[in-house]
C-alpha cells in the first residue's frame, strides 16, 4: 500500500512536521492528535468574549481550567522554611475577580518573581490551572497565563492577532495550556481551505448549511455567536451523517447475505411449549414475537436489537425464537457475559422447558430437544459431552459464555445467536460465532438498559429496534428510598431493621457493595491526611468482606448471611446461588455480579451501600432484582453524599422513577454521551465531538434517513468520492470497533 501521496493531503500531514516536535509531541501523547485535520476538528469547547469574565464563582473543583480575568491584588510575602531558614522564602499572593467572584493564585519560590512583575492590579489576563481549595478557599497553585494586551515573549504580537473578540477556550492538558492550541490552531488554520467536504452538494444547499472549510474557519475563530451556531449546525451534520452512512453500508451489507428462513412447524416444539405455560404472554411480548418471527421466515440473516426493562420477559422472548429454530431444525445459542448468567438462564430455561428440554432421554416429550450448558470453567468430562451433542444436532439450545467462541466448538446446524447484555460484547466475538453456521445465523441481541431512541440509532444502529415496555402480569412494584448515612444515622439504622422484618416474613434480602475487600491496599495513599469533605469522596468504597463481616456482627446477628462476588470460584458461586434461590440464605452481601439476569423471585428488599459510586443504569439494572414476585419490593440507597451534590441528585432521579427510558436519559445528560456511547472505546476518542446524542435528536433521525437513501442508491458511494475518504477516517481500526461494539 503506497502511503506517501496520502500524507500529501494537507490534512494528512502529521502536525510534527508543522509545528514544533515539542509541541507536536504533546498533543499527540495527550490530546491524541497526530495530523492537521486532527486538530482542525479540535473544537472549542466554548468561548470567552474579551468583555466579559469568566463566573469564578462556578469552577469545578480539581478540574483544570483556563479563565479571563483581571488583577485585583497583588502581595508578597516572605517566611522562614526549612529550604530558606533565614525567612528568604517567597510566596506570591495575586487575587483575581471577574465582577462574579474572586479567586486566588499562588506562587512559591522562583516561580515568584516573572508574575511579581507582570500580574499587576488592573493587568487583564488568560489563567490556566488545576482547581483546589486552601483554607476553604478555591485557588489555582502556579497556574500559567497570558497577558491579555500583548505577548510578552513578543511585544509586537498583540493577543487580538489569534483571538477576535470570542476567545476559544479548547480542551486542554496541563502540559498544553489552551492559548497554545490556539496558537498552534493560527498555524494550520489556512489548511482548512482545503479540507474536502464529506456533504452531498444538494444535501448541503438543501440543509443550508455552510461548506465545510467556512464551518471549521468560524468554529475557531468566530468574529459573531452566529459564527459559532452556523459552524456548530453544520459540524454536527458532518459527524451525524457520516456515521448513519457508516451504518447504513453495514445494514445493506448484512441484507446482501443470505440466510437459511426458519419457520416453526405447526404443532411442533414452540406450540408444545406455548400449551404448557401456565400464563398468557404480555401483549408486548406477543407483538416483538412477531416482528421476530417474520424476521426469522426470510432468506436474509435477522438483526434486531431487543430491548427490554428489566423484568419485562426478553428471556421468554427469547427462548420463543430459539425453540422455533429448534423447531424449523436448527440449533440456537444463548451468549451470556458472565457463568452466573449463564448457569442461571440455563436453570431457569431447563425449568421452563420441562420435559421438554429431555430430548433423547426417557420421560422426554417426542418433541423434546436437549439443552447444554458450556463455560469455561467445566470439567473436561461434561465439556467432552457438550460439545458431542452440538456436533451431532442432538443439542438444539447450547447456553454459554464466550466459552462458545472457542475454535473446537462445532455446531451441525447454527441458526440463531442470542446476545445477552449486548455492551459486554465486542462485535468480533458476535461475529466469532456466527462464523460457526454454514450461513450467516440470524441474530438477537438482547439488552435490559433501556436506551433513548437516539443512542439506539447512533450505537445500535445496524440493527432493527423491538422494545418491550410493559412488565409482565403478577410483578410488584418497587419502593426505593435514598439513605442518607452521614446526615441521618438512624435512617441507616431503621435501613437493617427492614431487612431483618422482610427475613422475619420469610423473604430474602441483598446488600450490594462497589468492592470485594480481599484488594491490596495502596500504601502509598494510606499515610496521606484528609479533610473531613475529602473523607466520604475519597475512602475506599464499602467492600463486600468487609459489611458481611459487620452485618453478621451487627444488625443483622442471627440471620444466616453469604457472600458472592466474582473472584470466588465458579462452583463456590454455584453453590451460593442455589442456596440463595432455594430460600435457604437470608442475605447475600454482593458486588454487581448479581446485577443481570439473576431470578430469585422471594428476594424483596435490597440495600446498596455508597450507592453514589453506581452509575444510574446499573443502579436501576441492580433494582431491578428485587419485586420479582407477588410481595412489593424495597431498595435502598445508602449514601453519605451531601445533599446539595450532583450525586445526590443522581439518587433522587433512581428513586423518584422505575422508567428505565426516563432514568437513562438523565444518565446521558449528566455524563454526556462519551462514556454512554464509549464502553468500548478503549481509549479511542469518540468520533462524536460535537454532536450531543440526546439534544440533536432531530438531526440523528434526519441523518439516518439521508444516509439510507444516499447508501440505497449508490452502496459503494462511486459518485461521493470525499464522503467514502470522511468514511475511512471515522473507520480506522479504533473506530470501526468502536461503531460496531456498541
Amino acid at each position: 500500500m503506497d502511503l506517501v501521496p496520502a500524507l500529501e493531503e494537507p490534512l494528512q500531514q502529521p502536525l510534527k512536521s508543522v509545528l514544533g516536535p515539542a509541541t507536536a509531541k504533546v498533543m499527540a501523547e495527550h490530546l491524541g492528535l497526530l495530523t492537521v485535520g486532527d486538530l482542525l476538528h479540535h473544537y472549542p469547547r466554548r468561548y470567552e468574549e474579551r468583555g466579559q469574565l469568566t463566573h469564578l464563582a462556578d469552577l469545578p473543583l480539581d478540574e483544570h481550567v483556563t479563565v479571563v480575568a483581571q488583577v485585583a491584588d497583588a502581595r508578597l510575602h516572605t517566611f522562614a522554611s526549612a529550604k530558606a531558614p533565614r525567612g528568604k522564602g517567597q510566596r506570591l499572593e495575586v487575587t483575581i475577580t471577574d465582577g462574579s467572584g474572586r479567586l486566588q493564585l499562588v506562587f512559591f519560590g522562583h516561580g515568584v518573581h516573572k508574575p511579581h512583575k507582570e500580574l499587576l492590579p488592573g493587568t487583564r489576563a488568560m489563567f490556566a490551572g488545576k482547581v483546589s481549595v486552601f483554607n476553604r478557599r478555591l485557588q489555582l497553585a502556579h497556574p500559567a497565563y497570558e497577558l491579555l494586551r500583548g505577548n510578552p515573549d513578543d511585544p509586537d504580537e498583540a493577543v487580538e492577532t489569534w483571538a477576535g473578540a470570542l476567545i476559544p477556550i479548547y480542551p486542554a492538558t496541563a502540559k498544553l495550556e489552551s492559548w497554545k492550541i490556539g496558537k498552534a490552531l493560527q498555524t494550520v488554520l489556512p489548511t482548512a481551505q482545503e479540507a474536502v467536504d464529506p456533504l452531498p452538494d444538494s444535501l448541503r444547499q438543501g440543509r443550508g448549511l455552510v461548506p465545510l472549510p467556512e464551518a471549521l474557519l468560524k468554529i475557531h475563530r468566530p468574529h459573531t455567536k452566529a459564527d459559532i451556531e452556523d459552524a456548530r449546525a453544520r459540524l454536527k451534520w458532518d459527524e451525524a451523517f457520516v456515521l448513519q452512512v457508516a451504518l447504513a453500508r453495514r445494514r445493506h451489507a448484512e441484507t446482501q447475505l443470505p440466510a437459511v428462513p426458519r419457520r416453526p412447524s405447526p404443532d411442533g416444539l414452540l406450540s408444545a411449549f406455548d400449551a404448557r405455560l401456565p400464563f398468557t404472554l404480555t401483549d408486548g411480548q406477543q407483538r416483538v414475537s412477531r416482528e421476530i418471527f417474520d424476521d426469522l421466515a426470510t432468506d436474509h440473516p435477522m438483526h434486531r436489537l431487543l430491548q427490554g426493562e428489566v423484568g419485562s420477559g426478553k428471556t421468554m422472548v427469547a427462548l420463543r425464537a430459539m425453540l422455533a429454530v429448534v423447531d424449523a431444525g436448527g440449533q440456537a445459542a444463548m451468549l451470556a457475559p458472565t457463568e452466573v448468567l449463564a448457569q442461571q438462564h440455563h436453570r431457569s430455561i431447563v425449568e421452563m422447558m420441562g420435559e421438554l428440554a429431555e430430548g433423547g432421554m426417557l420421560g422426554g416429550a417426542e418433541q423434546a430437544t436437549k439443552v447444554v450448558l458450556l463455560t469455561g470453567s467445566m470439567g473436561a468430562a461434561a465439556r467432552r459431552h457438550a460439545l458431542l451433542d452440538l456436533t451431532t444436532g442432538e443439542a438444539g439450545i447450547v447456553i454459554g459464555t464466550h466459552a462458545l467462541i472457542e475454535d473446537k466448538v462445532q455446531f451441525h446446524d447454527l441458526g440463531l445467536v442470542v446476545v445477552d447484555e449486548q455492551h459486554r460484547f465486542g462485535v468480533e466475538q458476535r461475529d466469532a460465532l456466527r462464523g460457526k453456521g454454514k450461513q450467516p445465523p440470524h441474530l438477537l441481541v438482547m439488552t435490559a438498559t433501556p436506551i433513548p431512541r437516539t443512542v439506539a440509532m447512533t450505537v445500535f444502529g445496524d440493527l432493527e429496534t423491538s422494545v418491550l415496555d410493559q412488565l409482565p402480569a403478577g410483578r410488584s412494584p418497587i419502593a426505593s428510598h435514598v439513605v442518607p448515612a452521614a446526615d441521618k444515622p438512624h435512617f441507616l439504622a431503621r435501613a437493617w431493621e427492614r431487612v431483618r422484618e422482610e427475613v422475619g416474613n420469610g423473604h430474602q434480602a441483598y446488600v450490594v457493595c462497589p468492592r470485594i475487600g480481599d484488594e491490596e491496599d495502596d500504601p502509598k495513599k494510606a499515610g496521606k491526611k484528609k479533610s473531613p469533605e475529602d473523607e466520604a469522596e475519597k475512602r475506599p468504597p464499602l467492600a463486600v468482606l468487609d459489611v458481611a463481616d459487620q452485618l453478621s456482627k451487627g444488625p443483622l446477628s442471627g440471620l444466616t448471611v453469604e457472600v458472592l462476588h466474582g473472584r470466588m470460584h465458579p462452583d463456590d458461586k454455584d453453590a451460593v446461588m442455589r442456596r440463595f434461590a432455594a430460600g435457604e440464605t437470608g442475605v447475600l452481601v454482593a458486588t454487581t455480579v448479581i446485577e443481570v439476569g439473576v431470578n430469585v423471585p422471594n428476594a424483596t428488599a435490597m440495600v446498596i451501600m455508597d450507592a453514589d459510586r453506581f452509575g444510574v443504569s446499573q443502579l436501576h439494572q441492580l433494582r431491578g432484582r428485587v419485586g420479582r414476585g407477588s410481595a412489593p419490593g424495597l431498595c435502598l440507597l445508602v449514601t453519605e453524599m451531601p445533599e446539595a451534590s450532583a450525586a445526590r441528585q443522581r439518587l433522587d432521579a433512581v428513586a423518584s422513577t422505575l422508567d428505565g427510558f426516563e432514568l437513562s436519559r438523565i444518565d446521558l445528560e449528566q455524563r454526556r454521551e462519551g462514556d454512554v456511547l464509549g464502553q468500548a472505546q478503549s481509549g479511542a476518542r469518540t468520533s462524536l465531538r460535537m454532536l450531543a446524542v440526546i439534544e440533536d435528536e432531530e438531526i440523528i433521525a434526519e441523518a439516518r434517513e439521508e444516509a439510507a437513501a444516499v447508501v440505497a442508491a449508490d452502496p459503494e458511494l462511486t459518485n461521493l468520492p470525499a464522503l467514502r475518504t470522511a468514511l475511512d477516517a471515522l473507520l480506522d481500526e479504533e473506530r470501526e470497533q468502536y461503531l460496531e461494539k456498541g
